[in-house]
C-alpha cells in the first residue's frame, strides 16, 4: 500500500512519537479494559466499559490491521466525547444515607459530578443539599471522555468494517 512505512525509509521525529503515544495508549487501555473485566464484574455498566476499553486498545495497537480515515475518526471521537459525556448528565442517582444525609450524583457510566449535605432531618438535609453547589471530579471526567472517544473509534471501525464487508475495499483518505 502507499501508506505502508518501509523499513528503510526515514520517519520524522513527530510520526515516530505519534506511534509510540498511540502505541502506549492502545497497551495501557487493552490492559486497564481487561483488569476492570475481571476486577468490577458486579454490574453491567463496568463489563460494557472494560470491554470498550479492551476493543479500543486492541484497535490502537493494531493499526496495520484496520485503516481508519484519520479526520473522520478524530471527528466522530471527538463528538462521542462531548455529546457521550453530556447525555450521562441525565442520569441522576440520590440517596438519603445514614444520619440524613442526601447525596446527589451525575454522570454515566461513571459519576463525575455530586452535591450533597447532612442535617439533623431528611427534609433539613435535602433542601440543603438541593442548594448546595455541584462539584466535578475531574479524574472520573477524565475517565467519561476517554470512554466515549474510544465507543467513537469502535463505531468508525464497525462503519469500515462493514464496508470492507460489502466489498467496497477501499478506505475513504481523508486530507
Amino acid at each position: 500500500m502507499a501508506n505502508d512505512v518501509s523499513i528503510d525509509e526515514k520517519t520524522s521525529r513527530w510520526t515516530a512519537a505519534g506511534r509510540l503515544v498511540r502505541w502506549l495508549a492502545g497497551a495501557l487501555s487493552l490492559v486497564g479494559g481487561l483488569t476492570w473485566i475481571l476486577v468490577s464484574t458486579h454490574e453491567w455498566v463496568d463489563l460494557g466499559a472494560g470491554l470498550v476499553l479492551a476493543a479500543a486498545g486492541l484497535v490502537l495497537l493494531m493499526p496495520h490491521r484496520i485503516r481508519l480515515p484519520r479526520r473522520l475518526t478524530a471527528l466522530v471521537m471527538a463528538g462521542f466525547a462531548l455529546v457521550g459525556t453530556a447525555a450521562g448528565l441525565v442520569a441522576l442517582t440520590e440517596r438519603t444515607c445514614c444520619s440524613y444525609a442526601v447525596i446527589a450524583d451525575r454522570g454515566w457510566p461513571f459519576t463525575w459530578m455530586q452535591k450533597g449535605a447532612i442535617a439533623d432531618d431528611p427534609a433539613t438535609a435535602q433542601r440543603l443539599a438541593d442548594s448546595s453547589n455541584w462539584n466535578v471530579d475531574l479524574v472520573s471526567l477524565t475517565a467519561n471522555v476517554v470512554l466515549w472517544a474510544y465507543a467513537g473509534l469502535l463505531l468508525v471501525v464497525i462503519g469500515v468494517l462493514v464496508r470492507r464487508a460489502r466489498g467496497d475495499h477501499r478506505v475513504p483518505q481523508a486530507g
